[in-house]
């Protein structure tokens, strides 16, 4: 497996010489930048397999720099911040970030979550595209396009959101516990994963259901995890 190329975007010195001398270590290759406009110029210019993102920098919000990322690329986006409070993650991945680190990190932990990600680049390289169409009440998934749609209304999803909600769709009527949905989706079950579902799952349902504080489509299980209902 090729390493992939890393854009560490950090201004904090001595946090992006702890990053960038772990991915050296490993043999990954990798740029920075420590503003959010040098960030968006090598993102642009390199084409990076991931980024690792500060949403504090000294020009501009992360959550700016996901969203202009995001309007013309899908590459995988881990911010690491210092932000801990549940509104700063919901900002982040709504945004279109794919994971979300709080300060202070394990190094073990980053490069964990990288190698999950590079196995689902991989994953997504080799993956056969598959025909099928799914549909549960006025729900559409269209796994073979990678859209889904309420109505006549798509659904505008992160990938992160849209890889939840196919999960939970190829198990209708089934409880997926917390550590399923974890390890499925980051190939862990880390204490920052459980929160980060609990995340995906409010910016999901805030797209998905109508009204959110009685869901249609997926049932909360407390403690154990979520089932998407079927709806007639």
């Amino acid at each position: 497996m090729n390493k992939p190329l890393i854009l560490v975007v950090e201004d904090d010195a001595p946090v992006r010489n702890l990053i960038t001398t772990t991915l050296k270590a490993h043999d990954y290759h990798y740029l920075t930048a420590s503003t959010g406009e040098t960030a968006i110029m090598e993102a642009s210019s390199h084409n990076p397999d991931v980024i690792f993102l500060d949403l504090g920098l000294p020009d501009m919000d992360g959550v700016d720099i996901i969203r202009r990322i995001r309007s013309w690329s899908n590459l995988p986006i881990i911010v690491i911040s210092a932000r801990s409070e549940d509104t700063d993650k919901i900002e982040a991945l709504d945004a279109g970030a794919d994971d979300y680190l709080t300060k202070p990190f394990s190094v073990e932990e980053l490069l964990a979550r990288l190698r999950v990600t590079q196995r689902r680049l991989l994953y997504m390289e080799n993956q056969a595209p598959s025909q099928s169409v799914f549909t549960n009440g006025a729900l559409k998934i269209d796994y073979a396009a990678g859209c889904a749609s309420i109505g006549e209304k798509e659904l505008h999803l992160t990938p992160m959101e849209y890889k939840l909600l196919c999960l939970l769709s190829q198990n209708v009527g089934k409880v997926l516990t917390h550590t399923f949905l974890t390890q499925k989706i980051w190939g862990s079950s880390w204490e920052n994963d459980i929160a980060s579902l609990r995340v995906f799952m409010a910016t999901l349902r805030k797209k998905l259901e109508s009204e959110p504080d009685s869901p249609q489509y997926i049932q909360t299980h407390i403690g154990v995890g979520y089932r998407m209902l079927k709806v007639e």
